[in-house]
């Protein structure tokens, strides 16, 4: 599958979710969205990264769904030769499979933040391979392109994080732009709809407009081709300066809590 610069153009629509679904192909690497099928608000996003003999899954998610997810990854390689798990903090929904994953390759490293590698042990195995993203920010792959893991203070933990593939200009944003939506598609086709989508989660979960404008500040120089959150849509390369504008102008937890607080 080639390149594609515009997500709104070729998967607005629900994908088979029976098979993988490739996002992204160029270069030795190809990037999947994996799914879950849960019909629910709070539908998971799980991704796969492969680049040569690494095969990274970025927020593998929770037990439950362990079974499908190693399904899908079955049909592009074997589950075993998964080499890598990024978590970007440590919620269930998020890195509960992870104890799964280990079980298959406990060599594998996971990469996470100090703050979260803290409390990953309590899922049961307090003895896996922890990459820290904090002392080592980019991670090299076979091709030559790199992983850039940058730091997402309090949206909506403190060790939040997000990663940047620099090959194809992907933003693995976690919970950061996630949205609740039963009417869901793979990917934004109309912004102004989404926002309210985002609003349901972003206004109750993320710290503050400070928090929100600080992680922007933190992702200049980035050229942000797509976003690829947790929950909800993939947001599009027609659509990124909105998600950026969205992020700089919202008030939500303590702006809300507090108003009456300069």
């Amino acid at each position: 599958m080639p390149y594609q610069a515009d997500f709104t153009l070729t998967t607005a629509a629900i994908p088979d979710m029976d098979i993988p679904t490739p996002l992204y192909s160029r270069h030795g690497t190809t990037i999947y969205w994996l799914g879950i099928t849960d019909e629910t608000a709070f539908r998971c996003n799980t991704y796969l990264i492969v680049d040569g003999d690494q095969a990274l899954l970025v927020d593998p998610g929770n037990r439950s769904f362990f079974d499908q997810v190693k399904t899908r990854v079955s049909q592009i390689m074997l589950p075993e030769h998964v080499s890598g798990l990024i978590v970007c903090h440590q919620d269930p929904d998020v890195a509960a499979s992870m104890v799964d994953w280990l079980e298959l390759n406990p060599e594998m490293p996971v990469y996470s933040s100090p703050r979260t590698h803290v409390l990953l042990p309590h899922y049961g195995n307090p003895d896996y391979n922890a990459y820290d993203i904090v002392a080592n920010p980019e991670f090299t792959l076979p091709s030559g392109s790199h992983l850039r893991f940058i730091e997402a203070p309090f949206l909506h933990f403190p060790g939040a994080f997000v990663t940047y593939h620099s090959e194809s200009g992907f933003l693995f944003s976690g919970d950061i732009w996630a949205a609740l939506d039963t009417d869901w598609s793979l990917a934004v086709s109309s912004f102004g709809v989404h926002k309210e989508k985002m609003d349901l989660f972003h206004l109750d979960y993320m710290a503050s407009n400070l928090a929100t404008r600080g992680f922007i500040k933190s992702l200049s120089g980035f050229e942000i081709q797509a976003i690829l959150p947790q929950h909800g849509s993939i947001i599009g390369t027609s659509h990124v300066d909105d998600a950026i504008e969205y992020l700089k102008e919202l008030r939500c937890g303590t702006d809300l809590i507090y108003p009456e607080i300069p």
